[in-house]
């Protein structure tokens, strides 16, 4: 099958490993910063091809696992207050919140129904003129843009039945607060989803400012291997750069018709990320033209403080690479896919889910 077969081809990727091998020869951490790469990079066993000396860790790349427990609670509330229908996609429903989850309460009769795309959602409000539907949005500029165009597609028609509820975030602020924090990494594996959508150049002050090398991958064995290997090359040359390996998905400056529709409806706002606190200018929220389709209008959402893990859950300290799933004691135990304790469990970009998947039996 042309652009998979060949990026899995042995021979390449044997040639790949010993080129990497080649060429580093300081101890070099790389992470990455989506949740597609997090499963790639385990499912095709790509650590274990790498010499010792290089260590890849997992970043909050996983829209479901860096969502506060506190937006579950409110689209909860949301699905409890009269005349309205949730909408969700699946990987949210079984997140915990701060008591329950959507699963839950959706068992106990509440009309929470699970959607394909925010478009489903929207054709809902098209069906349902006497209820409000509401949409839980999360992801980054990834999703946002998808959002995006329900909202516009509902102002144009006049439906006023459908709401957002916004969680969606962007990614290089929380890059940049990672190497704040003291997140001990030499390099960047950029996400290659957001990348299609915002193009390469959203990582170049990263480079710039804190002399740190980013390639933007794929998420074939070769893809990430290739990745791999330019980040590898930056480093040993002390030459940190912007790179682009997925070229035959990502161009420069993206998809400008997503980039238009997202930052026509959105602006960026603080945002809350588990396990890291508020990032400024991290979130989107809606713009005050698109505020009547905003769904915390329709609701009233608690006042909180930042929300704390479960005992014994550290997904927070995961999600910025200072722990990996093995040093969590609950971890294939307590917390498995089937009874989640934390969010890096529940979503099969997950952390914790991957490993548990294609790592456990090593734990």
């Amino acid at each position: 099958m042309k652009y998979i077969d060949e990026f899995r081809n042995k021979n390449l990727i044997r040639e790949a490993v010993e080129a990497i091998k080649f060429i580093s020869k300081k101890e070099i951490t790389l992470m990455e910063v989506c949740g597609g790469h997090t499963t790639s990079i385990h499912k095709f066993g790509i650590p274990s091809l790498l010499p010792d000396n290089i260590k890849l860790l997992s970043g909050p790349g996983c829209p479901v696992c860096v969502t506060s427990r506190y937006f579950i609670d409110d689209a909860l509330e949301c699905s409890r207050t009269e005349n309205i229908i949730l909408t969700t996609l699946g990987d949210l429903i079984r997140v915990p919140g701060t008591e329950t989850s959507l699963y839950k309460e959706k068992s106990k009769g509440r009309d929470i129904r699970i959607v394909y795309s925010v478009l489903d959602a929207l054709q809902i409000a098209k069906d349902n003129k006497d209820k409000k539907i509401v949409f839980p949005g999360i992801g980054f500029e990834t999703t946002a843009p998808l959002s995006a165009a329900a909202i516009l597609q509902a102002k144009e028609t006049g439906l006023d039945n459908f709401y957002i509820l916004s969680a969606h975030k962007i990614m290089p602020p929380v890059m940049k607060a990672l190497i704040t924090e003291g997140v001990k990494i030499n390099g960047y594996i950029c996400p290659g989803h957001v990348s299609v959508i915002t193009g390469t150049e959203i990582y170049k002050s990263i480079v710039e400012d804190y002399k740190l090398g980013c390639v933007v991958s794929g998420f074939e064995a070769l893809d990430i291997l290739q990745s791999i290997y330019m980040l590898v090359n930056q480093i040993e040359k002390n030459q940190p750069a912007l790179e682009n390996q997925y070229t035959r998905a990502v161009k420069k400056k993206g998809n400008k018709k997503a980039l238009a529709m997202m930052n026509r409806v959105f602006e960026t706002s603080d945002d809350w990320w588990r396990g890291i606190g508020t990032i400024p200018g991290s979130g989107l929220s809606l713009k005050s033209e698109f505020k009547s389709f905003d769904a915390r209008q329709i609701f009233n959402p608690v006042e909180r403080t930042e929300s704390e893990e479960e005992k014994g859950c550290i997904c927070g300290k995961i999600l910025k690479g200072f722990k990996t799933p093995a040093d969590c004691p609950l971890f294939s135990h307590l917390c498995t896919p089937v009874n989640p304790v934390g969010a890096c469990m529940v979503s099969g970009e997950g952390s914790c889910a991957t490993w548990y998947k294609y790592k456990r039996e090593a734990v």
